[in-house]
């Protein structure tokens, strides 16, 4: 195929997996795109560290971007580094959704401002299938955040493995594709060799989004 793209890049084991899946199809990834807060020092989807971003992005290989943004200014800033993609003669992104299908159209209608193909190669497939494939291809993750409205503190910090999934309560989604809980990947067959993190400290943070709403998370603090 040899099309050039681009993952959007959370550190997670779905994206992740987007990725792995992409290189299998013959995708010619030249770049981790990370979206960060205002400060610029944590991904704004899962607020690690740029430290650790950069250390992930460096053990499998690929320039990392990580522009700045708002939530108001999001959209604009997202655009703006596609458009800039695009000017490199890379067509594709590559997106680590499965079927949110709210998450899919912001992917499509951005892309399409920049004239680039969104492609979602995880789309509509079964939960449980794509976490006996991640685990199954040798990737190995951290539970990084846990949303306490679904789970306690406990699971945060956690190896993301066939066992925590065993422990998820009834009703928790295998892959926290609710937001139950988020990943960061640190080993598997795209690293060179397995990144070495340490957690700092499990802390509680309590956002109000841009909506409106409130919630309630803990997150495990990675230092290398």
């Amino acid at each position: 195929m040899n099309q050039k793209a681009f993952c959007s890049w959370s550190g997670g084991k779905d994206s992740c997996l987007a990725l792995n899946r992409a290189i299998k199809n013959g995708y010619e990834i030249t770049h981790l795109l990370t979206m960060c807060d205002e400060t610029g020092e944590r991904s704004r989807s899962h607020s690690i560290s740029r430290e650790m971003m950069r250390a992930q992005a460096e053990a499998i290989g690929f320039k990392l971007l990580m522009p700045s943004a708002s939530w108001q200014n999001y959209e604009t800033v997202f655009v703006e580094e596609l458009k800039r993609l695009k000017a490199q003669n890379i067509d594709a992104a590559i997106f680590g959704d499965i079927d949110l299908q709210a998450h899919r159209d912001w992917e499509e209608q951005v892309c399409a401002a920049a004239k680039i193909e969104a492609v979602l190669p995880l789309w509509n497939e079964n939960r449980l299938d794509l976490v006996n494939e991640f685990i199954g291809e040798g990737f190995r993750s951290v539970v990084i955040c846990v949303n306490e409205k679904f789970l306690p503190k406990e699971f945060c910090g956690r190896i993301f493995d066939e066992q925590f999934v065993k422990d998820l309560p009834e009703g928790v989604d295998a892959c926290g594709e609710n937001g139950e809980f988020h990943t960061f990947v640190f080993d598997g067959k795209l690293f060179k060799n397995p990144m070495p993190y340490k957690i700092d400290e499990i802390y509680h943070h309590a956002p109000v989004f841009p909506s409106g709403d409130a919630a309630s998370f803990y997150y495990a603090k990675l230092i290398l």
